[in-house]
C-alpha cells in the first residue's frame, strides 16, 4: 500500500493500516526516542505514547510537508512532554562554564555510535535534552529555550555541560591512540 492510501485508511481508524503504518516507521521513530530519553524502556514508552498521538491526531495531517517529519516532531515532542510532566529541574545557569570551547581530542578514539548514544541517555535530563535538540537536530538555542520553557542562557549552559561530561566520558572510557614522534 502507497502512503497515501495508508495515511487515508489511518485516518478512517484501519487498524490493519495502523498496524502496517508502525511496522513501516517503529525502527525510525524508536532511534528519535532512544536519543531523547535515559533507557530502551522509556523509550518504548515514549513511542507508544507517540504512535497513539499519532494515530488520534493523523487527521490533522494535511499532506503538506514530510510525513515522516510530522511524526519525528511528534515523537521528539512526547520525549519532551514527559519531561515537562516529570518536573525535571533545569540545571541553573552559569556563565563561566561557556568560556572554555569543548571539543573531543583528536589523541581519543571516537566511541561506537552505540555507545555514544549511551553515553547521551546517560546526561542529566536537561543537558541530553538541550544536547539532542541544539546538536542532533539543529535547533537553536533561541528555539530550545522556547520548548523546553528555560533561558536561551540556560540553554547553553546546558549545551556546553552536556559536551564536557561527553568529553570527559569518552576520554576516561575509551582506549587512547599510540602515537609515535620518532623518539
Amino acid at each position: 500500500m502507497k502512503l497515501e492510501e495508508l495515511i487515508k485508511a489511518c485516518k478512517k481508524n484501519d487498524r490493519t493500516a495502523q498496524s502496517q503504518l508502525f511496522e513501516q516507521y517503529k525502527d525510525v521513530l524508536y532511534y528519535i526516542s532512544l536519543k531523547y530519553s535515559r533507557n530502551e524502556v522509556e523509550a518504548e514508552d515514549n513511542l507508544h505514547d507517540a504512535f497513539m498521538v499519532i494515530f488520534d491526531k493523523i487527521g490533522t495531517y494535511k499532506n503538506k510537508g514530510s510525513f515522516e517529519g510530522w511524526m519525528k516532531r511528534i515523537t521528539m515532542f512526547k520525549a519532551i512532554d514527559r519531561y515537562k510532566n516529570n518536573k525535571y529541574v533545569p540545571t541553573e545557569f552559569n556563565d563561566n562554564i561557556l568560556e572554555a570551547d569543548v571539543s573531543i581530542s583528536s589523541e581519543t578514539d571516537s566511541p561506537p555510535l552505540d555507545i555514544l548514544l549511551k553515553y547521551i541517555q546517560e546526561l542529566p535530563d536537561g543537558y541530553r535534552l538541550v544536547f539532542n535538540m541544539y546538536q542532533m537536530d539543529g535547533y537553536s538555542h533561541k528555539e530550545v529555550a522556547r520548548i523546553l520553557g528555560i533561558s536561551e542562557g540556560t540553554s547553553k549552559s546546558n549545551y556546553h555541560r552536556a559536551k564536557l561530561l561527553l568529553q570527559k566520558r569518552i576520554t576516561t572510557e575509551q582506549p587512547h591512540k599510540t602515537q609515535t614522534h620518532g623518539k
